[in-house]
């Protein structure tokens, strides 16, 4: 029995010994390099776009590569595939141009020692001219109006938890429960507030795409916000493993649920939510009375637009690669951002869904936003493809600053988000 025991130790010890010997590496073995012809990756109109390519094992160029290849307009169907041989691992691809505004997409890959890698490039052409396909209802403004107003007919019965187990030494967390849209129907967010007991800006962090556990965020109230990071399905994140499964089965696919109807679109509790939550925040008696701001990216960055566009108690905004933005795109043989609504993958294409989308797509509400805001994208993100989001950016009247890091995708670097809090931080006074 000893003997077992030694050796189901020596076993133990083994496997954590080879675990802890294959960290997985931070980066890739072979690197694709693709290097746009001008440094900013934006070209005037009927200006062709060259992209150099290098293909490196070890910072050093791979001899005798070969590379396969194809380009064309952001998204659609490749306009054309080759294959490539780079001499000294280095070669260059002419991708052609635009006449109108948009983005031209190159995506490459290599096999070497029977290992794929893959890189793409997305160039912008005139990107600041790009114009929404999406129109303007003309009872928009009515139509949301008459939803807050019926909304403001259902208590808020807000429910507030203290969480001291998810506080920290300078910020105390709270469960937050609001009644919304409908009498029974709920949704939940994390309540982060300084524990210094001092009149502070509001914030609402809405959330990214998805059915997931909502967790407090306490960064914000770190910088001086009383910030309130929210869910949309009304799940409380403390339901159990079991039936959250069955909730995110429920709604894997909630962005096309009543689409054929405008007055019972799944969005409209959502959008009457983020509403809702501004409710809430402003109520609080640390709300310094003055600053509302509202941030998120991705779909949360589609929210923050949109309850900038219908709650004039917003003063500024920061939004990050908003989605849902454009969503005819598809129908006029150009990217749309998520979720791909009148794509070839979901085949929404009816009338009355074009018709809802008008009510929700976040380019109508940008339309409306009149305080300043914050804005950035990437190129290279084809979740929120870059024509899409700029879409809802040239159509913000209102004073407004983009960050454009071309080379991200569906996320952001650290400095970005540093920038986007100190000019909210600025504007809201906070020392």
């Amino acid at each position: 029995m000893k003997l077992l025991s030694y050796f189901s130790l020596f076993l133990g010890l083994l496997t954590i010994s080879i675990k802890a010997q294959n960290t997985p590496a931070p980066i890739k073995l072979i690197h694709i390099v693709l290097t746009a012809n001008h440094p900013d990756w934006n070209y005037k109109l009927n200006e062709e776009a060259t992209i150099k390519i290098a293909v490196l094992r070890y910072g050093s160029p791979v001899e005798n590569v070969e590379i396969e290849y194809q380009y064309g307009l952001e998204q659609l169907a490749p306009e054309k595939k080759g294959l490539l041989k780079l001499q000294n691992g280095v070669g260059e691809i002419n991708i052609g141009t635009k006449n109108t505004p948009g983005f031209r997409q190159l995506k490459v890959q290599a096999k070497i020692d029977g290992y794929v890698y893959k890189d793409e490039i997305n160039v912008g052409f005139a990107p600041f001219e790009i114009q929404p396909t999406v129109s303007m209802p003309k009872d928009f403004d009515s139509f949301w109006k008459k939803a807050i107003a019926e909304n403001n007919k259902i208590p808020m019965d807000a429910v507030i938890t203290p969480k001291p187990e998810l506080s920290t030494a300078t910020v105390d967390v709270y469960l937050v429960r609001l009644q919304n849209y409908k009498l029974g129907q709920y949704l939940y967010g994390y309540l982060s507030k300084p524990k210094d007991n001092k009149p502070h800006p509001v914030l609402l962090n809405p959330p990214g795409a998805g059915v997931k556990k909502i967790t407090p965020i306490t960064s914000y109230a770190e910088q001086g916000f009383i910030s309130l990071t929210t869910e949309i399905h009304g799940v409380s994140p403390e339901i159990n493993d079991s039936d959250f499964g069955a909730v995110r089965e429920k709604l894997k696919d909630y962005w096309a649920i009543n689409l054929d109807n405008k007055d019972n679109y799944y969005y409209k509790s959502v959008y009457l939510g983020c509403v809702r939550a501004i409710d809430f925040l402003t109520s609080l008696p640390e709300f310094d009375k003055k600053n509302v701001v509202v941030t998120g990216g991705s779909q949360g960055g589609a929210l923050t637009i949109v309850t900038a566009g219908i709650d004039k108690r917003i003063n500024y905004i920061a939004s990050f690669y908003p989605a849902l933005s454009d969503n005819t795109g598809y129908l006029n043989n150009r990217s749309a951002g998520w979720p791909f609504m009148f794509s070839d993958k979901y085949q929404n294409n009816s009338s009355e869904k074009i018709n809802t989308m008008k009510y929700y797509d976040v380019v109508n509400f940008a339309r409306k936003t009149s305080v300043p805001g914050f804005y950035s994208t990437g190129y290279n993100d084809n979740t929120c493809s870059p024509t899409s989001t700029l879409s809802a950016f040239n159509s913000v009247k209102a004073p407004k600053e983009i960050v454009i890091t071309p080379i991200s995708a569906h996320w952001r670097f650290n400095e970005t988000d540093a920038k986007s809090v100190k000019w909210l931080r600025e504007k809201c006074g906070i020392e």
